[in-house]
Parts: structure tokens; sequence; C-alpha cells
């Protein structure tokens, strides 16, 4: 493995027929020789934080939904949360990047430390096998593109695999205006 891609996203490329990965913009929790591990940014559900975790609907970000994180171990919660409290309890607190870790939902907030500005919580997450990843890559499955903060917690989820293609320079930014069936167009 050249490089870790912790902390990058990875956004599907048009030609991605995955159905579990069409347009998504996947958030890289983890990246080894043992393989990979990714939060799927853009797929809110219907379900309400507050009916299963109401302790933590105060600090959910817009839309306060449980999001689909992937498509390994669906009922496996994750949570991704920003704090601006350098002095995080380290027991409740995984850092990925900047002001972006990862927190216990089954705790209590206020176990977490006060510097928990708001939280997306997961149902499920993206994992790739040793080199699986790197091979989808290499197979033109992804791009690989810097993430920003504001990803995590995107009020518009939705437009979110446009968004971030938008940003980028040079000919990634044209796949924003891809239609989701090219064929008719």
């Amino acid at each position: 493995m050249e490089e870790s891609l912790k902390g990058r996203l990875l956004v599907a490329t048009p030609g991605l027929v995955d159905p579990n990965f069409d347009r998504t913009v996947v958030l890289m929790m983890e990246h080894s020789d043992e393989g990979a591990i990714g939060l799927v940014l853009n797929r809110p559900g219907p379900l309400p934080v507050e009916s299963p975790f109401p302790e933590w609907a105060e600090l959910a970000a817009p839309p306060a939904a449980i999001f689909y994180g992937g498509p390994v171990v669906a009922g496996t919660v994750v949570t991704l949360a920003r704090s601006t409290d350098p002095d995080m309890h380290p027991e409740h607190w995984i850092p990925l990047f900047g002001d972006i870790g990862v927190v216990n939902v089954r705790l209590d907030p206020e176990e977490s430390g006060p510097g928990l500005d708001e939280v997306r919580v997961f149902s499920g997450y993206a994992g790739w096998a040793a080199g699986q990843l790197e091979g989808e890559i290499a197979g033109g499955g992804w791009f690989v593109v810097d993430a920003d903060a504001e990803d995590a917690f995107t009020p518009a989820p939705e437009e979110l695999w446009g968004a971030v293609l938008r940003r980028q320079r040079g000919r990634l930014r044209i796949f924003a205006a891809c239609p989701p069936d090219p064929s008719a167009n």
C-alpha cells in the first residue's frame, strides 16, 4: 500500500454500477494493508435519530436521520462527531481528521465530554478486504479526493456527490454534470 486514504473521500465514478455505491461519497475511516473501512455520507434513511437515540437528537446534524453507512453489518451503529474540545475523553473519542472523530452513541452525550458540536449516526459501513479497494480504484470505480470537514455534516447530503466533484480541479469537475443515466443524454 502506497499511502493511507484515512480521512479522504472516495467518490463513485459514473461507471460504478454497484447499487450499494451508485453516486456515493465515502469518508475513509481506516485504510491499511489489511483492508479499508468507510462511511457513505450521502444516504440518509427514513428513521429519525430521536427514535433509537433520543438523548443524541439535539446534537444530530440536519437532516437528523440515521444514515445508511454501507452494506457491511447493517445493524452496526457508527457515529461521526465534530468536537472543538481538545480535551475530549480519549476513551470515548477516536479522531479521524481535523475536528472530526467517532464517538460511542451508546453513551450519554454528557459522558463523551462538553465539546461535541454535532453528530451524524450511521447504520452499517463500507468495507474492503486487503487489496480490494486498491483494485477498485485502479479499475476506475472511485475518484480519491480530499475531504472537507463540512462533507460529513452537510445539510444537503443528496447533493454531496455533485458538490464534491464541482469543487475539484480539472477533468474531475466535469463529472458533476454527468446525468444519472448517460444513455438518456
